[in-house]
């Protein structure tokens, strides 16, 4: 992708509304007495739209419409021209077709306005409409390839279950690939267990208004209906949420309703919106600023309760789902937009993923029209992201700086107390004065940009960045700061903000789930005539699409970068008109071509970019590469304080390594993720009898007891038959006991073997500071330096651990990650005080990678 300038990444914003007309002659011709033409236009001179629809042969006309009769739903969705041509149908007036002309009706202008009035207020429109289009090129990548995997597994084992991993952004299309993908499969028997069960009608949608799935039947129990009813040889897809089909009783059964599952033989079962393991954190941070009720009835609304169950089965790797669900099928499909645990603990093999990124995405949005000339771009209408950054000014800093890295806390200075219109900011007057800083006019932001003669683009006063603000999401820490904000804007010296409507989608009163978004909807209309400004601390944030929303500011902290993008995601939301003119099927007229992210945090929005880079390419051993991949259609600005200036991956990574600390990067060397402690790795070093015997020199092993590898994988095995026992409802209370006790002894033992192996880890880093070639890898340190000085700091010969690395006891991507980090945060760190540590270093090595370093690059912005 070619390099974008700041007036790039500052594009205005496209003005355009979707206009309705009718007219009909004077002095009409035989064949068009009587008749009116319904057409649509983007054109603000809709006289003028239907002159040149006359061609030369121009005759006087009646326009019957007024010239701003907008295709405008009060929910802000577009209706077009045959919407209206339809909706006469099937009031029984004529559609005549003159020549290729399909727009002339016979009905009178108030037929017209009535049908054009109906579908205003958002009255259904009638029939059903059967969607014909073909899978994009990514979406048929993932069919080839899981196709393929699934073959290549069952040739190998007529009898293996395999499993495959869709990692795919939100508007991937992954209802609509499922279904072919089960067509492909030949699949008769289609389950769908959901965590999230609002999206069942995204599958009912694309299965019933898809004519490739025409004779196929959707059932859930929404719908009622027996499936053990359906015909064998009619395809059927049953959908349900994890809680309903799989959730067992108090005495741990199989609920009896749902005992039929068992009794089916499943050709493919979806799990869809699985987030293997990170959901608890995420709903727990996302909704952690409402209250404990609220933020309870939130996230069991969003997640199951029960997944902690399976997350736990799964969080063994080697586990199969047919040992803890109730089900049999030939094949599982996992659909996940941030399935970052489940990349990085490598649960499943590169063969077994197939990606859709946000880059991913908008690389193809780039290379469209250049590889598909003249054909209309799938991609076009989805925005592409710009992360803007502030540094607040000292006076603000001073308030509200500290924690760890001595940063600027947005909990804190957001804090408030009260409810209702008592609701207060602790920091009132400073928070008025950012609200006049967003605007651009404060005195400090004067005199700054008298002294630099440049002003730049805040939030609220930048005439390129304003008509994104026309909607807002502002994300604040908890409902008291959200009740604050509301009473603080509706004061009367904030005669700006005035112009806002502004929403409070927090707390008891605002309703839990899908019931907050109704006030929204309704105070943001069509968009076009009204401006807003939504309050949450946590409600809205998944599984919602508010096409008008162009903008969020982040002004809570939040700590995973999963969360961070979940909830800046919400205005990546397409708002498009396809074919405005009504005479091109490839035209498409995009409202909304980007969309922003303010932060006010700097250094901890770019630790969070940096992090969700490196976390989308888990295979990618060079971190600038994974975040400059990101960072090419994720642009980003940051204000020091003086000038706003664009960063390159660099850049990220150093500020972000630069506001960490030395003890937050040892930490990397106590994560879990460093070491596999699943029963096919333990496998694995039981059957090697020298990897056994190094195991058995780490320190404290032997305290563990005789055998401890065999014993997990012992009494896993038998917690395995229990409870496929317990399934059948065959369990004794005896047996229920020893089930218990099993699990809780194997699952410690597990425990403690991982602990171990951590605090082995973690004596390696201190090779880093025995060589000042930063070119070196950690690996050739301790082999070829002092390979006699780790067999005493650790206790093994470099041989046992180099055959415990190939075993994969150990994770390389996570030691790399962790050398390149503490080497950059460094390099940062003594940058920042003016000594550059290796002047002219091209390459850095991790710990068993070298990569090639990209030289800093920057431009400073100006209006």
């Amino acid at each position: 992708m070619p390099d974008l300038t700041v007036e790039d990444i500052l594009a205005p914003k496209p003005e355009v509304r979707l206009r309705i007309y009718a007219w009909s002659f004077n002095d009409p011709p035989p064949a068009y007495d009587g008749l009116i033409k319904v057409g649509q236009t983007t054109k603000e001179d809709v006289n003028g739209r239907i002159r040149q629809s006359q061609g030369q042969a121009q005759q006087a006309y009646t326009l019957h419409t007024d010239l701003d009769t907008f295709a405008e739903r009060e929910d802000g969705s577009t209706f077009r021209d045959n919407d209206v041509r339809q909706r006469l149908i099937d009031k029984g007036f004529e559609n005549v077709i003159l020549g290729s002309s399909r727009e002339w009706m016979r009905c009178t202008p108030a037929d017209v306005l009535t049908a054009i009035a109906e579908l205003q207020r958002g009255a259904p429109l009638s029939g059903t409409h059967h969607d014909s289009f073909p899978m994009r090129a990514e979406q048929a990548d993932a069919v080839d390839q899981t196709f393929a995997y699934y073959q290549s597994r069952w040739e190998q084992d007529a009898k293996a279950v395999p499993r495959f991993l869709w990692n795919a952004k939100m508007r991937f299309g992954k209802t609509f690939t499922s279904y072919q993908l089960a067509k492909r499969l030949g699949a008769k028997r289609l389950l769908v267990v959901t965590f999230k069960p609002a999206v069942e009608d995204a599958w009912q949608a694309d299965l019933e208004n898809h004519q490739d799935f025409n004779g196929w039947t959707y059932m859930s129990r929404n719908t009622g209906g027996d499936p053990r009813k359906v015909p064998s040889d009619t395809p059927l897809v049953y959908f349900g949420s994890f809680q309903d089909l799989l959730g067992k009783d108090a005495a741990g059964n199989i609920k009896p309703r749902n005992e039929w599952i068992h009794a089916i033989n499943w050709d493919l079962v979806v799990f869809d919106e699985y987030h293997f393991g990170a959901w608890r954190d995420t709903a727990k941070e996302l909704f952690e600023g409402e209250d404990a009720a609220v933020a309870k009835a939130e996230a069991k609304l969003e997640y199951a309760g029960e997944l902690e169950v399976v997350n736990e089965d799964l969080g063994e790797l080697s586990e199969a789902e047919a040992e803890f669900l109730p089900i049999t099928t030939r094949a599982y499909l996992y659909l996940s937009g941030t399935p970052f645990k489940a990349l990085a603990t490598g649960e499943f093999i590169e063969e077994q993923i197939f990606n859709w990124t946000y880059t991913d995405e908008q690389r193809a949005r780039a290379e469209w029209d250049g590889k598909n000339p003249g054909q209309r771009n799938p991609y076009a209408a989805l925005p592409q992201m710009r992360l803007l950054t502030y540094q607040m000014p000292d006076e603000l800093l001073a308030i509200a700086s500290g924690g760890e890295f001595d940063e600027f806390d947005l909990n804190e200075f957001f804090k408030a107390k009260g409810s209702g219109v008592l609701a207060q900011f602790e920091h009132k007057d400073e928070v008025q004065k950012w609200l006049n800083i967003i605007r651009g006019s404060g005195p400090t932001q004067t005199i700054e940009s008298l002294k630099t003669g440049t002003r730049p683009p805040w939030p609220y006063s930048d005439v390129r960045l304003l008509p994104y603000l026309n909607h807002a999401f502002w994300f604040l820490p908890n409902v008291a700061a959200c009740e604050a904000m509301k009473n603080l804007l509706e004061e009367p010296q904030n005669t700006f903000w005035h112009e806002y409507d502004v929403i409070v989608a927090a707390g008891a009163g605002a309703g839990i789930g899908l019931d907050a978004l109704p006030p929204v909807r309704k105070a943001i209309g069509n968009g076009e005539d009204a401006k807003t400004i939504t309050l949450s601390c946590g409600k809205l944030t998944t599984g919602v699409t508010v096409k008008q929303w162009a903008s969020i500011l982040m002004l809570r902290n939040l700590k995973s970068p999963e969360t961070y993008f979940q909830a800046a995601f919400r205005v990546q939301s397409p708002w498009s008109i396809p074919n405005p003119e009504g005479d091109d099927p490839n035209a498409e007229l995009v409202k909304k071509p980007i969309c922003f992210v303010f932060d006010f945090a700097p250094t901890r929005a770019l630790r969070q970019l940096s992090e969700y880079g490196i976390g989308l390419s888990p295979s990618e051993p060079n971190p600038e590469k994974a975040v400059a991949d990101l960072v090419s259609f994720l642009p980003v600005l940051a204000y020091d304080g003086a000038n706003m200036t664009q960063i390159d991956a660099g850049g990220i990574l150093d500020i972000a390594m630069a506001g960490t600390s030395a003890t937050l990067l040892a930490r990397k060397w106590e994560s879990a993720m460093l070491v596999n402690v699943d029963n096919d790795t333990l496998r694995r070093v039981l059957d090697n009898p020298e990897a056994l015997g190094a195991v058995e020199r780490i320190e404290g092993w032997r305290a563990l007891g005789d055998n401890v590898i065999e014993t997990i994988i012992n009494k896993s095995d038998t917690v395995k038959d229990l409870k496929k026992k317990a399934k059948d409802g065959e369990l004794s209370t005896t047996e229920k006991k020893e089930l218990t006790e099993e699990e809780r002894e194997y699952k410690n033992k597990r425990k403690q073997i991982q602990e171990k192996l951590i605090k082995f880890a973690t004596r390696i880093p201190a090779f880093m500071y025995l060589t000042d070639f930063r070119e070196n890898t950690l690996v050739d340190v301790i082999t070829k330096i002092e390979p006699e000085l780790f067999l005493t700091v650790t206790g093994l010969t470099v041989e046992d651990f180099n055959l415990l690395v190939r075993l994969r006891v150990f994770n390389t991507e996570r030691m790399n990650e962790a050398v390149f980090a503490f080497r950059r945060y460094e390099d940062a760190s003594l940058r920042y005080t003016g000594i550059e540590s290796h002047e002219g270093l091209t390459h850095i090595g991790g710990y068993d990678t070298v990569v090639e370093i990209a030289q800093p690059q920057g431009d400073t912005i100006q209006q």
